[in-house]
């Protein structure tokens, strides 16, 4: 595995982990409420624009992500999308370009 390709799998990896401990540290800190979690990201300015920000960026990631496997003929890299907006766009976009350097 090329360098590159274990960092990509390595951020990937970071992208999965991170997030997902603060959101799970957010669930036992007020309880499981999706509806109360998607409040909280859009109690404000700031957490709104980055709220905004990610959702539009994981759009374009998608779009891209089904362009791209669609042109190469590869279905593997289809697998970022739902961690995109499964776990976050730290996640999906490592992931994919994981998946996309490898030998095809």
């Amino acid at each position: 595995m090329s360098p590159l390709r274990l960092l990509f799998l390595v951020l990937a990896i970071w992208g999965t982990l991170h997030p997902l401990g603060l959101i799970f540290t957010w669930f036992a800190e007020n309880g499981v409420s999706l509806t109360g979690l998607i409040a909280a990201w859009r109690a404000g300015w700031a957490p709104a624009a980055l709220f905004w920000d990610l959702v539009i960026s994981a759009i374009a990631l998608s779009l891209w992500i089904v362009t791209d496997c669609r042109a190469r003929g590869d279905r593997l890299g289809l697998l970022a999308i739902p961690a995109t907006f499964c776990i976050g766009v730290s996640c999906g976009l490592p992931l994919y370009l994981f998946l996309r350097a490898r030998p095809v």
